[in-house]
């Protein structure tokens, strides 16, 4: 565990990333392993019918991964507060929570599978396989928010290390297992998403058993679960705005795909590639926003709010570095990217296009995330919630169904570098004004210290 309330502000920052980030792009391997099996030993059909299903998944999902959210936050509070019985009641609360939403998620997913493409306009060749490796994956939701949250548990603690070394284990897994089951077993399309829930499930149970021996705080046992609707409250107070946040991201990734699917299977192979290799370029602004979201959570919580300050500013300038260098190389090489995935011409070009276009925008994506991170971590999750929606569904979506219909698909591509702009725009505003500040779980008398505000 880690106290990063003390010390330079910028290099507590920048250090608790750098696991994180690491986490993260093992993570993001993940994805970039199975689409690189799947385009290459399945076919550009197999490619995008995976692709279609990510949004369907995270629609699901996304809820759930708000309330995780609020609970760190609040973790991370009681933690920077040193308020360690409070501590212990909201993990093992989160535990409970997440099972039995997790299992709800499940079935849901379940009953759905059979109409949730039609509804999506996906080509019918696609439907077979998509709802297969949809299947698979979502009867494996439990195992996998019993990981992600062991891990965001750790995170708000200050422990960015340990959680790296479990997604470490589930990667060689997640690899070691499509091999096994696309190229020795022939298991197809469901080959790919059984990995991901073995390796998932493998790594919750390391995790559980690993972190009942080490940590004290930490330690998870059925038979003296402390369980507290007052903590789970207050989880579902801030938990419930990033939950609708995360939900309005899934359904708008879910309508724009029922645009994409509109101009056949190269755009959907294109975009389902693209958004990926997109998502991986912007990983490093989402860790530094997490990173500076438990900073500040730990920071409000011991009533240092100038650290706060100091934090976003060095956080911000972190962030700009690493996607200026990041556009750099996505413009150059946007093609030649797109040639590990696939051999197909027209999916290179479609999706080289869609790289170009948005790499140099990067930097504005990373800005709106860090400022989010900002105010997440003070417990203030409603005002991004709003940003979210309003850039979500009154720019990009009607940008892109609008714009489409005479430019074509480009004009899809072009409405998320619009979007990320006025989020940013909104967010930057609403962090001048100040009002952020005032959402902490653990309260302080405010006073004009040094400290203060």
């Amino acid at each position: 565990m880690k106290d990063l309330t003390t010390g330079k502000e910028y290099r507590n920052i920048l250090l608790f990333s750098l696991p994180m980030m690491a986490g993260q792009l093992l993570q993001q391997f993940y994805n970039v392993i199975d689409s690189i099996i799947v385009g290459h030993f399945l076919g550009k059909q197999a490619l995008a019918a995976v692709g279609s299903s990510f949004p369907l998944i995270f629609g699901l999902i996304s809820f759930m991964i708000g309330i995780v959210t609020g609970t760190t936050i609040i973790i991370a509070q009681f933690y920077g507060a040193k308020d360690m019985s409070n501590l212990k009641r909201t993990i093992d609360t989160m535990y409970v929570s997440v099972f039995i939403f997790s299992l709800c998620i499940t079935a849901t997913g379940i009953l759905l599978s059979r109409y949730i493409f039609g509804w999506i306009n996906l080509p019918a060749e696609l439907i077979p396989d998509a709802r297969t490796y949809f299947l698979v994956f979502i009867c494996g939701i439990p195992l996998m928010f019993g990981f992600n949250g062991t891990n965001a548990v750790l995170r708000g603690l200050g422990d960015s290390k340990t959680p790296l070394y479990f997604v470490v284990l589930t990667t060689v897994l997640n690899a070691i297992l499509d091999i096994i089951f696309i190229r020795l077993l022939k298991m197809g399309i469901a080959g790919v998403s059984l990995a991901t829930v073995i390796a998932q499930g493998a790594g919750f149970g390391y995790s559980m058993y690993y972190l009942n021996r080490k940590h004290n705080v930490f330690r998870f046992l059925l038979r003296s679960v402390d369980f507290s609707f007052d903590i789970l409250r207050k989880s579902l107070r801030i938990g419930i705005p990033s939950g609708i946040h995360q939900t309005s991201v899934a359904l708008s990734m879910i309508f724009l795909l029922s645009i994409v699917n509109g101009f056949g299977t190269n755009v959907i192979a294109a975009y389902s590639v693209g958004s990926r290799l997109i998502a991986l370029a912007g990983m490093p602004a989402m860790v530094l926003g997490t990173a500076l979201s438990t900073f500040t959570g730990q920071n409000i919580g011991a009533n240092m709010l100038s650290r706060v300050r100091r934090g976003f500013y060095s956080t911000l300038l972190m962030g700009t570095m690493a996607m200026v260098l990041l556009a750099l190389i996505m413009g150059l090489f946007n093609r030649q990217l797109f040639m590990a995935f696939t051999s197909d011409q027209a999916v290179i070009e479609t999706g080289g296009q869609f790289l170009y276009i948005n790499c140099w925008f990067l930097v504005i994506f990373s800005s709106m995330f860090i400022l989010n991170g900002v105010m997440q971590g003070a417990g203030d999750t409603l005002m991004p919630m709003i940003f979210n929606i309003f850039s979500m569904w009154l720019i990009r979506i009607p940008s892109a169904f609008f714009f489409s219909a005479n430019w074509g698909y480009a004009a899809i591509w072009w409405s998320y570098p619009i979007s990320w702009t006025s989020g940013m725009l909104l967010s930057y505003v609403y962090y001048l004004t100040g009002r952020w500040k005032k959402n902490a779980i653990v309260k302080h008398t405010i006073t004009a210290t040094a400290e203060g505000v």
